[in-house]
């Protein structure tokens, strides 16, 4: 009599792959933490170093475009040297930037100093994927993605409330520094964490050596410098009453980028490793989903840069009641991020179209309360229902978006184009903040003395910007079709 076969077990999960699954995900929640809970400090900002206007919008967007450059050549790095020390060197630059941030006397050396952070940011991230992937069996790695999707949603939903609570309690003149400084317990402790907990060396499995060759220095320095050429314009050029110089230099920019362009064809000609590989562009649909990942983040980014500094510098609300405006997105996003996985594998490119949909017509909702609700009577009950419909559609979309992106390629092709689609996302909060703080402080007038006089102004500035940030996301609606309806069978959503 033949015995039936017992059916696999699924492969067991050490309790260090879990501990390390939590030390490398305190960085993730620390690194997308200050993307967002920055934005209600902007205020306080401006007002304690008489910072410019052009600065606010280089603290977020500097940190962005520097976090993105960071990623790739991060993970290169990773797979050569090992990703455990790559992990501890970026959270511990990260760390002492935080440091200087605080620290900062005057905007230049804020500058500088949250640009650093953003390169360490870029620095470790891409370790926490790696890991991930290295650790975790196919069966377990779901999970894993998901409890770090979910981190993702939380942190950059606390950040605004988070923030707001900081300032409140501790003022406008050191409230803003603490917010900085929040990240020293938490960098301290996962420092700690990492040489103890997190393997290294033998413990982990290798990179596959294809993706263990060199880096594109060349081709980093061309798109660095093309994307800088292009965004001080953006940033510097309304507060400079947009001197020839601010032309010159995006038309430089462009020559930059497009000589990138040209150089990774050579370096894969060559049979090299580019930064970014040309034949990835060959699928139309990768293009198409590269764009919506730039265009969907500039405009999501940007929402709350507009909102914050409405409410302090305009309606003159404190930072805590500017944070809590924040707290029906981070519900919605907490939820849509919950569903988010499960809807992707039932209805497949749908669960996108859906997010993108509510993300739009949350914006054009703002936008359209700004229009027609007095200034002086603007509350946030009136921007309640448009920001949980807006988060709900943010958290289905944030974290299965990459996953449909990347399926447009082939299989062997999909850590180079996650990579893409990472710096993208980064680039776009980027642009996304340069043109929406352009447009804001563009349009800022005010034209007499007193409050109204002051809210009816920047009123007026956050409707333009709104309106700016709602074309973005139609836009990215209209690009989300380029994805596929449905992932191959096995690809996690997340």
């Amino acid at each position: 009599m033949t015995s039936t076969p017992a059916p696999p077990t699924a492969p067991i999960v050490s309790r260090r792959a879990w501990q390390s699954l939590i030390v490398l995900l305190a960085g993730m929640f620390m690194a997308l933490l200050d993307t967002t809970i920055v934005n209600v400090a902007l205020p306080s900002i401006r007002t304690s170093l008489d910072a410019s206007e052009a600065t606010l919008s280089w603290i977020i967007s500097g940190y962005a475009l520097a976090f993105g450059l960071a990623l790739i050549p991060a993970g290169r790095v990773g797979d050569r040297y090992g990703h455990k020390w790559v992990f501890f060197s970026g959270l511990a630059l990260f760390t002492v930037a935080s440091l200087a941030c605080g620290l900062a006397q005057n905007d230049l050396q804020l500058i500088i100093a949250r640009v650093i952070q953003g390169l360490a940011g870029g620095m470790f991230v891409p370790a926490v994927t790696a890991v991930i992937q290295l650790m975790f069996p196919a069966s377990a790695r779901g999970k894993a993605y998901a409890i770090m999707g979910s981190v993702i949603g939380v942190s950059t939903a606390l950040g605004p409330i988070v923030g707001g609570i900081i300032i409140e309690a501790f003022g406008v003149e050191n409230g803003w520094r603490l917010v900085f400084w929040v990240n020293l317990p938490i960098g301290i402790l996962a420092l700690g964490a990492t040489v103890f907990l997190l393997p290294g060396g033998a413990a982990l499995p290798k990179a596959a050596p294809t993706l263990r060759a060199g880096i594109d220095w060349l081709g980093l320095v061309l798109v660095s410098a093309g994307l800088v050429a292009l965004l001080v314009p953006l940033i510097e050029g309304e507060d400079q009453g947009w001197p020839l110089w601010t032309f010159g230099t995006l038309a430089v920019g462009v020559l930059l980028v497009v000589a990138f362009g040209v150089w990774e064809v050579v370096v894969a000609k060559r049979n090299g490793s580019p930064l970014v590989p040309p034949h990835l562009f060959s699928h139309p649909a990768f293009t198409g989903g590269v764009i919506l990942a730039l265009v969907y983040f500039a405009a999501f980014t940007s929402i709350f840069f507009t909102i914050s500094i409405l409410w302090q510098a305009g309606l003159g609300h404190s930072a805590l009641e500017s944070g809590l405006v924040s707290i029906p997105f981070a519900i919605g996003t907490i939820l849509g991020a919950s569903q988010s996985d499960r809807l992707a594998k039932r209805l497949g490119r749908t669960v996108l179209v859906v997010g993108v949909a509510f993300v739009t017509i949350g914006l054009i909702w703002i936008w359209l309360v700004m229009l027609v609700v007095t200034p002086g009577e603007l509350t946030n009950w009136h921007l309640l229902p448009p920001l949980f419909i807006a988060g709900l559609g943010s958290g289905f979309f944030i974290a299965p978006n990459v996953s449909f992106i990347v399926a447009t390629v082939d299989r062997s092709e999909a850590g180079g184009a996650s990579g893409v689609v990472g710096v993208m996302q980064r680039v776009g909060s980027a642009v996304g903040i340069a043109v929406i703080g352009s447009v804001f402080f563009g349009t800022l007038t005010v034209t007499g003395p007193g409050a109204d006089a002051v809210a009816s102004a920047f009123t007026h500035s956050a409707t333009m910007a709104m309106a700016v940030s709602a074309g973005f996301a139609i836009l990215a609606l209209v690009l989300v079709f380029a994805l596929p309806k449905r992932l191959a069978a096995g690809a996690p959503a997340s």
